[in-house]
This record gives structure tokens, C-alpha cells and sequence, in this order.
């Protein structure tokens, strides 16, 4: 695996990932229906865990 996803980009995944996940506890809006879709983040919290993002390996794109 190429690493392509630098330290700012990290940053904001872990903070968007524990904002879904927070959202998905019930911290954030709680009682809502959508609440599962918190659980997508862990997905940026992973891709900043291993830096490198399929996505921008698709793309050709590095933020490193």
C-alpha cells in the first residue's frame, strides 16, 4: 500500500470520524432515524489509521 494522505489530511479524517461516530452513539442529534449513517466514519478514521485512502490511489491524487 502506497501511502498517499498526509498529516492535515489525517487530522480531518479523525475528526470527521469521530463526529459520524458520535452521531451514530446519539451525542449528536439524538433519537433520529439516521443515525446508522454515523457509522461510516469509520472509514476516514481507518484510512487516516494506515495513511492511504483507495480512493486517491484511483484518482492518482496525494496529499502527502
Amino acid at each position: 500500500m502506497t501511502v498517499n494522505v498526509g498529516m492535515l489530511d489525517r487530522i480531518a479524517r479523525v475528526v470527521v470520524g469521530i463526529a459520524l461516530i458520535a452521531f451514530a452513539l446519539g451525542y449528536i442529534a439524538p433519537g433520529t432515524s439516521w443515525s446508522w449513517v454515523g457509522w461510516i466514519g469509520v472509514v476516514p478514521i481507518l484510512t487516516a489509521i494506515f495513511s492511504t485512502c483507495p480512493a486517491y490511489s484511483l484518482l492518482g491524487i496525494s496529499t502527502k
